[in-house]
């Protein structure tokens, strides 16, 4: 992309509230990955606090993902349905309040049924979002915007961890407090989004269609897609849970400083992310979705094996890299997949795969934690990785896993 970042051209039908619309969508967008991320700088604290075990206290940053799982496919149907501003301005006040209680809950138990009912609200942000943005361009123009939305997820990862590994210095619940941006977004979504989506081809699918089972029958393709996502999410979500204990284990444990080497993988997919359409055009879907897992395998290696601060502030960076390329690309890919009268569902099960593995995470890898080590969890994630990566370069030749451009 050259020049500065300004609105790529948008459906007429949209008229002069286009750039508005982009504005709130993209800073809805950097709310998606701090929905746990902003917690991480603090799970160790909150982990000696609560006398909790390291995948207790993993829970507490991806619980929310098992409510945002089960609710994805009604959120899609739903905004289908009355379309994006009604289900994402309700989403986002849901986002803020349900978030926001983790200020002045004490109890574990009570906490993370907070964190279940603040999953229903992420689940409404990430998939009004990302189909608001959808909605708004076509071709060339949309690729831009979903590089600029892996960008500003980015930049949510590098701004509201920050914010909170500074809150953190108070208490681990003061955090809580970022969350609470979401109700100033909802009432903005209100007023600059349009009130109805335009009628589109397709957009009337019957029931038969618009059903989760019959979509994955029509569209095989897509569960490659959201099994790729999962998989990316778990990988990701080690990170954000293990990195500060890994950190901890070399004698860091600032929660500022902390943040900071969390930040720093959000730094670079957000350079990278505002570069996507040039490497799509260059490279193709598939050869980015490889390069990603390569990266993502070298960089999950590097945070098992090195003692080097220097290395541990690396390897997220280069995590970051792949995430930039990985995001917009499997969620073109979904939305290349399904006409646009089913997009909402699509894109919702997209939401889901993405769901589930932040709910799995550390559900898979705090076992392993416990029965080896850190080093042993990152190992086992550079493995999940790098058998992808095996995966994806076996069938691409014959018979890609996902789509051949």
């Amino acid at each position: 992309m050259t020049g500065g970042l300004s609105a790529p051209t948008a459906r007429p039908a949209r008229g002069t509230r286009s750039r508005s619309a982009l504005f709130v969508l993209l800073l809805g967008s950097t709310l998606t990955v701090m929905a746990g991320a902003v917690l991480a700088p603090v799970v160790e604290v909150l982990r000696a606090d609560l006398e909790l075990t390291g995948a207790a206290a993993g829970l507490i940053l991806t619980s929310h993902g098992l409510s945002m799982a089960l609710a994805g496919p009604a959120v899609g149907r739903a905004i289908d349905h009355w379309g994006v501003r009604g289900p994402l301005t309700a989403g986002l006040l849901l986002y803020g309040i349900a978030g926001g209680a983790g200020l002045v809950i004490t109890s574990y138990p009570v906490l993370i049924t907070s964190r279940l009912v603040f999953g229903i609200g992420a689940a409404i942000v990430f998939t009004g979002t990302t189909l608001g943005l959808l909605d708004l361009y076509d071709d060339a123009a949309r690729d831009r915007a979903m590089g600029w939305r892996s960008t500003a997820i980015s930049v949510g990862g590098v701004l509201w961890p920050l914010a909170g590994g500074a809150l953190g210095a108070i208490s681990w619940r003061a955090p809580f407090a970022v969350y609470l941006a979401g109700v100033p977004l909802g009432l903005a979504a209100l007023c600059a989004l349009p009130a109805h989506r335009p009628a589109v081809p397709g957009r009337r699918a019957d029931n038969r269609g618009q059903r989760v089972f019959a979509l994955i029958r029509s569209r095989p393709r897509l569960l490659g897609i959201y099994g790729l996502q999962a998989v990316a999410t778990v990988l990701l979500y080690g990170i954000l849970v293990f990195l500060p204990l890994r950190l901890a284990e070399v004698g860091i444990t600032d929660t500022l400083l902390v943040a900071v080497f969390t930040a720093t993988l959000s730094v670079t997919m957000s350079l990278v992310g505002l570069c996507y359409a040039q490497f799509r055009a260059r490279l193709g879907q598939a050869r980015l979705l490889i390069l990603a897992f390569g990266i993502w395998t070298v960089a999950l290696a590097t945070l098992a094996i090195a003692d080097a601060p220097i290395l541990l502030l690396a390897a997220p960076a280069g995590f970051g890299v792949g995430m930039g390329l990985a995001v917009p690309a499997l969620t073109v890919l979904v939305a290349e997949q399904v006409p646009a009268g089913r997009r909402g569902l699509a894109t919702a099960l997209l939401a889901t795969a993405t769901f589930v593995g932040q709910f799995a995470s550390p559900l898979l890898l705090g076992p392993v934690q416990a029965a080896t080590s850190v080093t042993g969890t990152f190992l086992t994630t550079a493995g999940l990785a790098g058998g992808t990566l095996i995966v994806l370069l076996v069938r691409r030749p014959s018979r890609p896993l996902i789509i051949s451009r």
